[in-house]
């Protein structure tokens, strides 16, 4: 296989190059949050915002892009993207992203630059979505439309982060974390996993339509309460949140200890989300009785239990369907759904350390080196399929 030909596999299509740039994103930017984050390595910028901004949209907008830009055009009946539309996306993000970790070293307005490069390239993702929605000839786009309402609140979440950095508004970033976290990320991918997840699975339980309009109601509350510090609100949404959410998927009867593990992994990414509701209650009451921190455990529990486990799931399933090969689990894939688990846990640990003052900081080494050891052996894996085809 020469050069060009590998290439052009590489690009034909469009879930390839974007979920090889998130991982290999999700690599590099924790590195070099760690290494900032233990003073190692200077920022120009805050730690916290490099770590939240290059996640959100470096790592799980690509991610998010790739699986939307091959899946939407089915959910609503309509022409596959075009590859020069998406190719010339993924470009633009390669050049943001490589242009925000050189700013974030050595100059703030290069951040600013890159960022406004990344929110265009956001935009254009967006237009091509709401164009795929609005000509595509599905029945029924009511999925369809909740998917596009969350990227509609990760363009306005990404313009809050712009600005608080351009004009030195930080006062605004935690609103802007909240409503770009809950609204786009974890509502986005709540979206696609609600419509997927039981279909995979064959449950034939008939489907509630007022659940996931309930869901971004209550998210909506859910980031305003974090964003405003309103702590008992937020702990009452939790609780509403974490109850209702746990008596919906065990009416869906989805049958997870019976499931092959392509499957389970999806399963378990949405038990997650009522668990971490529920621990985020008792821990911002812990915090208000004990006066403490748990140091972002709920949002870590959301981000890793949650978004990471379902994204890892339906990425290994994706890449290995459109290469041609069963989507089927191996004992090594299997092996990275069980060690997501472990990074959850170990992350927690941290945080409930920080939070009682046990001295342990040697977690947060263990912590991130355990993320960075999950990616890479998810792309040492499937980078080469991604790459060259299921002939690598």
């Amino acid at each position: 296989m020469n050069n060009q030909t590998k290439q052009n596999y590489f690009l034909s299509q469009p879930h390839q190059p974007f979920f090889l740039l998130g991982i290999s994103n999700a690599i590099v930017m924790m590195l070099i949050f760690a290494l900032a984050y233990k003073g190692v390595v200077p920022l120009e910028v805050d730690s916290r915002f490099f770590h939240v901004y290059s996640l959100i949209f470096l790592v799980f907008t690509n991610v998010f892009t790739g699986f939307l830009f091959t899946t939407f055009p089915r959910f609503n009946q309509n022409d596959v993207i075009e590859k020069s539309y998406y190719t010339k996306i993924f470009y633009t993000n390669v050049l943001g992203s490589l242009l925000f970790l050189i700013g974030a070293l050595t100059n703030l307005y290069l951040v600013i630059f890159a960022m406004l490069l990344l929110f265009t390239a956001q935009l254009f993702i967006v237009i091509k979505l709401q164009k795929i929605f609005l000509t595509g000839h599905a029945p029924d786009k009511t999925d369809s439309f909740w998917i596009l309402t969350a990227q509609y609140f990760g363009i306005g979440g990404h313009l809050l982060f712009i600005t608080a950095i351009a004009f030195n508004l930080f006062v605004i970033i935690p609103t802007a974390i909240n409503i770009t976290f809950y609204l786009y990320l974890i509502f986005l991918a709540f979206s696609v996993g609600q419509r997927m997840i039981p279909f995979f699975s064959h449950s034939w339980a008939e489907k509630n339509p007022n659940f996931i309009k309930i869901i971004f109601v209550l998210f909506i509350f859910k980031s305003i309460f974090a964003s405003a510090a309103f702590q008992i609100p937020e702990i009452v949404i939790d609780i509403i949140l974490a109850s209702y959410m746990l008596k919906e998927f065990l009416r869906w009867d989805l049958h997870p200890l019976r499931s092959p593990s392509i499957l389970w992994v999806l399963h378990l990414s949405l038990f997650w989300l009522p668990t971490a509701f529920a621990l985020s209650a008792i821990t911002l009451t812990a915090e208000l009785v004990f006066d403490t921190s748990f140091y972002f455990l709920n949002i870590h529990l959301l981000a890793i239990g949650f978004l990471t486990t379902v994204l890892i799931g339906f990425g290994t399933r994706v890449t290995l369907g459109h290469a041609g090969m069963p989507p089927q689990a191996d004992k090594f894939a299997t092996f990275i759904f069980f060690f997501i688990q472990l990074v959850v846990v170990l992350r927690a640990l941290f945080s409930i350390n920080v939070a009682f003052g046990w001295g342990a900081n040697f977690l947060f080494d263990i912590s991130f080196t355990a993320w960075l050891l999950l990616f890479l052996l998810w792309g040492g894996r499937y980078g080469k399929i991604l790459i060259f085809g299921k002939r690598a």
